[in-house]
């Protein structure tokens, strides 16, 4: 188990180490298209990061309820200096660069799914289900997902269960897991699958760049219709498909 107490680390300075880390075997992206978001530090060109993978929760799920839309959105990251990329290693995501310890906010209101409070990932263990550290997802009123992990600290009272509002903090930036010593956050956005998916359906299975771009700009594009689209198509399988 990794220490809870990480100092601040600019995301800047951070991603000066991409390339030693695609180097080290760390996935990356096809030709980037880098969009970032006002006081960005990021150039285009830079890949992500990370080959992210939720880890497995320590307690149990909530439930999914009635749906709703038109519900407000909020970009996941409460911070003056924030980016992220447009693509991730193999799979629907993306990281989401900013110091540690900047708050992880609720994207939607709605009720917290899984929450894991404990690094259990190790390089000599299994590579996905522990991959995320510590992580909270909440399953918004819109019928959607959203995973953030890596975190340095979950707040005070989340639990699975609980309900939260949109831009209520969930937790803090950091590097636990397989973050590569990297500050940053994982985000997902999935189907309401809590309690029955995989670790590979709660990492992402929808791009969630286009939505980023919306909210970080004040808008409110909502995901529910694409998650919706996959969940008709997949339903909640525990493996990923065959390729």
């Amino acid at each position: 188990m990794v220490s809870l107490t990480i100092g601040r680390r600019s995301a800047y300075a951070a991603l000066l180490l991409v390339p030693v880390l695609a180097a080290a075997g760390c996935g990356t992206p096809g030709p980037p298209r880098v969009v970032p978001p006002t006081g960005s530090p990021i150039t285009a060109g830079t890949p992500s990061p990370t080959t992210e993978t939720p880890d497995t929760t320590d307690q149990p799920a909530a439930t999914a309820g009635p749906t709703r839309a038109g519900l407000r959105h909020v970009f996941p990251v409460r911070a003056t200096k924030v980016a992220y990329h447009p693509t991730h290693s193999a799979y629907p995501g993306t990281d989401i660069f900013a110091d540690c310890g900047e708050p992880f906010v609720a994207v939607t209101d709605g009720t917290i799914g899984e929450v894991s409070r404990r690094d259990r990932y190790s390089k000599q263990g299994p590579q996905g289900p522990y991959n995320g550290g510590l992580s909270v997802s909440v399953l918004g009123d819109d019928g959607v997902r959203y995973y953030g992990s890596h975190l340095t600290e979950i707040a005070d009272g989340i639990a699975p269960g609980g309900r939260v509002r949109a831009g209520q903090q969930l937790g803090t930036v950091g590097r636990t897991g397989n973050a590569n010593n990297v500050c940053h956050l994982h985000f997902g956005i999935s189907p309401p699958c809590l309690g029955e998916d995989g670790w590979w359906i709660r990492r992402g299975v929808v791009w969630p760049a286009p939505y980023l771009d919306s909210w970080r700009k004040g808008g409110n594009r909502e995901p529910a219709a694409e998650v919706a689209a996959w969940h008709r198509k997949n339903g909640c399988p525990e493996q990923p498909p065959a390729r």
